[in-house]
Formats: structure tokens, sequence, C-alpha cells
């Protein structure tokens, strides 16, 4: 596995679709042990109809397109596969045997999940009483919406953010990007380091429960307490309640914007130079908030004129705070990302993000991609539980261990 502060440690990853998922993956790449408990189906069919989400790794659906997932394969660095079926009692036992060896637990499923299973906490911990189990369902394990099956975009509006986004109050959005999930990530992620360094302290080991709901609300900004204060609180698109003129403005070309903030009297005075657009450059906020349309179509008006790139450029030289709004393929490319090395070029033709974290020690440079399905079935069971070959196949016979998906 992958050098890092966390060697050493062993986590047993049941996680699926994002917050999970990346939750461990922050672990992984800073040097947990990671195995990747899936379902014969987890990664989905073996002859899929449709192409996921962000489509196929590279591009090519290929001849094994469970292993090529894109978003799949994105997040599932720096792990071993262990294909196991825990609804068999095999499985079950096999996976119990596994937590008497393991740190860590951790599992994004419903409420309901891992007790129909049989593998609640109190088993969990029967088998292993220092294991940090942590469970992130949607609503929590108790209340009204515990039962629920929740993902990123069907929680965001319960989170109040939604009732903030959008271009005036009769048009509320989501974000489209399931906010809570990457929230309820970095959440996790933190309460793994903090359970275990209070084991190392006590000895003893912790059931941790989150809530992608409650992650997300406890990330709700300013927002929050000026509406409890009696403010009025509603969408205002990418203006800024602080600041006057601020927006993303259209550039030339397709599809192309560059946002403009001014935050003092110094930045609007620097925008009225470059717009030579008659506005009085004493203007305090209020009178820009009051004149805000008329600003907004005069910066629009003069950005339309340059390609985005130019137009930041020529803003910040002036002293006023702007930048080139950028695509993926500009995110890629950017010079700061590029020189950071950021983006990491570890699977096929598909550059995946590296870790933001940098600390001594720790880097992209022995990472691993993605397994495929099952690919460390027989070496996790041999080292983790010194299982005989025999009894490896007598489990693959049997349809507890799978390295594909059933046809």
């Amino acid at each position: 596995m992958t050098d890092g502060p966390l060697r050493g440690v062993r986590i047993l990853d049941l996680t699926h679709v994002w917050a999970g998922p990346l939750a461990v993956r922050v672990l992984a790449d800073l040097g947990a042990e990671v195995v990747k408990v899936e379902a014969p189906y987890g990664r989905g069919p073996r002859d899929p109809r449709e192409s996921p989400i962000a489509g196929w790794l590279g591009g090519e659906r290929g001849s094994d397109p469970w292993n090529r997932n894109a978003v799949f394969v994105k997040l599932m660095r720096n792990r071993r596969s262990l294909c196991l079926d825990l609804k068999t009692p095999d499985g079950r036992a096999t996976f119990l045997e596994l937590v008497g060896q393991a740190d860590v637990v951790i599992e994004n499923f419903s409420a309901r999940a891992m007790p129909s299973l049989g593998l609640d906490y109190k088993t969990l911990r029967r088998a292993n009483p220092r294991i940090v189990y942590v469970t992130l369902p949607g609503f929590g394990t108790h209340g009204p919406y515990r039962d629920r099956v929740a993902f990123g975009p069907t929680v965001e509006p319960l989170s109040g953010l939604t009732s903030v986004l959008g271009y005036g109050p009769d048009e509320p959005r989501c974000t489209a990007m399931a906010l809570m999930d990457p929230i309820a990530a970095l959440s996790a992620a933190s309460a793994v380091l903090t359970a275990l360094r209070r084991r190392a302290a006590s000895g003893r080991g912790a059931y941790v429960e989150l809530s992608l709901h409650e992650a997300g609300v406890a990330f709700s900004g300013p927002w929050l307490v000026d509406h409890q204060l009696g403010a009025h609180v509603g969408p205002v698109g990418n203006r800024h309640p602080g600041m006057a003129p601020h927006g993303v403005y259209p550039c030339a070309g397709d599809d192309a914007w560059v946002a403009v903030g001014c935050a003092t009297d110094a930045h609007w005075r620097a925008l009225c130079g470059v717009l030579d657009a008659g506005f009085d450059p004493a203007a305090d906020r209020a009178a820009r908030f009051a004149a805000h349309d008329t600003i907004d179509a005069a910066i629009a008006g003069w950005t339309r004129i340059h390609d985005k790139h130019t137009a930041a450029t020529l803003l910040q030289a002036a002293g006023v705070p702007a930048g080139p709004v950028n695509t993926t393929p500009d995110m890629i490319a950017d010079p700061q990302v590029r020189q950071r090395g950021f983006f990491v070029p570890l699977e096929d033709r598909t550059p995946v993000p590296g870790n933001p974290i940098h600390q001594p020690g720790s880097g992209s440079a022995d990472w691993t991609p993605c397994p495929s399905l099952g690919a460390d079935n027989q070496g996790v069971l041999a080292e983790w539980l010194g299982y005989p070959q025999a009894r490896i196949r007598a489990l693959e016979e049997r349809g507890v261990l799978f390295d594909s998906p059933p046809g």
C-alpha cells in the first residue's frame, strides 16, 4: 500500500456512490491499508445497457465495463478489491474474521442495511472490541427519516442551501453536484482520525454516526443566523451581500465567462477606469448596490469584446479582483495546477484529482490505480486470515467470492 502517516491502519471499506468512497480515498491517499469489500454487482452488471454518468474510463467501454466506470475508478485508487457476497453465511463469517484484523469499518448504506445483514455494530464489536465503526446514512440511524434512502441532490434542499441559490425568489436551484456528499466525506474522514486517536489513548473502539443531511446543515453559511435574526434571506445569484458590483460576466467565445468582484471602494475606482462608462468613481457601496443592474450591463458590454483570459489579465493589472471561469479542460491545463502536479496520470488516459493535503512523507509517487473487481481476493484472505488456496477456491466454487459480475 502507499506510504504516509496512516500506514499500518487497516480499513474495511463498504462504501458506495460518493460520500463514503471519497472519505476513504482521503485516508487511503495518506497511507491506510484499505480493502474494498465489494458486492458482486457493486460496480454494475456484466453487460450494462447504458453508459455510466461520467462515461467510461479512457472513453471506451472495453471488454470489462464494470471495471471502467470513470466515477467509480476516480474514487477507488489505493485500495485492494475483495469481492465477497455478504448475503451468504460464508461471506458474513469471512467478513467478521476480517473485522477481527481491522482497525476501521466504514459504510454509507441506509440505516437498515447493516442490521439486515446481521452485521450491526454490536456484532462487529464482538468480533473486535477495538473496531472503529463509522456509519454514514442519509439521515442518521434514528429519527422519522431514518429509513429513507438519500442522495446528495435530494438532501440538499432539506439542508437549506437550495433556498439561497438561484437568481431570484421564484427560482431556487440545487447545485446539481451533490454538494452534501463531499462535505460529509471530509467530516467522515475527520471522524475516523479522531476515533483512532482516542482509541490510542483509551484502548477502546468506537461507534461513529454521521448523516449526509446534518453534514450539509453544519456547513450552512451566515444566512442561517441572518434568518433567525429576522433578516430577509433569499437567492442573489452571482451577486454578493457585501460587495458591489460582484458577478460572472460573458466573454468572447463559446460559454466563456470571467468573475469580477469589487470588495472595496478602491476596487470600484479601478473598475471605473477600465470601463470608462461614466460611472462616479466616488460612489459608495449603497449607491453601487442601487445601480447594480446598470453596472452589470456595462461590465458585460466590456467583457464581451475580450476573451476570458485577456479580460481577467486587464482587470487584474488595473487592480480589480477578477479571474477566468475554468471549464474542466481549463482546470486540468491551468498552469498553477500543472506546476503543482495536482492531477495525477494514474488511470487510462484520464487524469484524476490528487489529494489537497500536502505534507512530508505523503505523495502520489507510490499510489496505485483502482483494482479490478475481486483482483485481491486471494491476497487479502491469505495475508489477513491465512486462508490456504484450497479454502479460497472452495469459496469461489460456492459463489461467495467473485472477480466479475455474475452472468
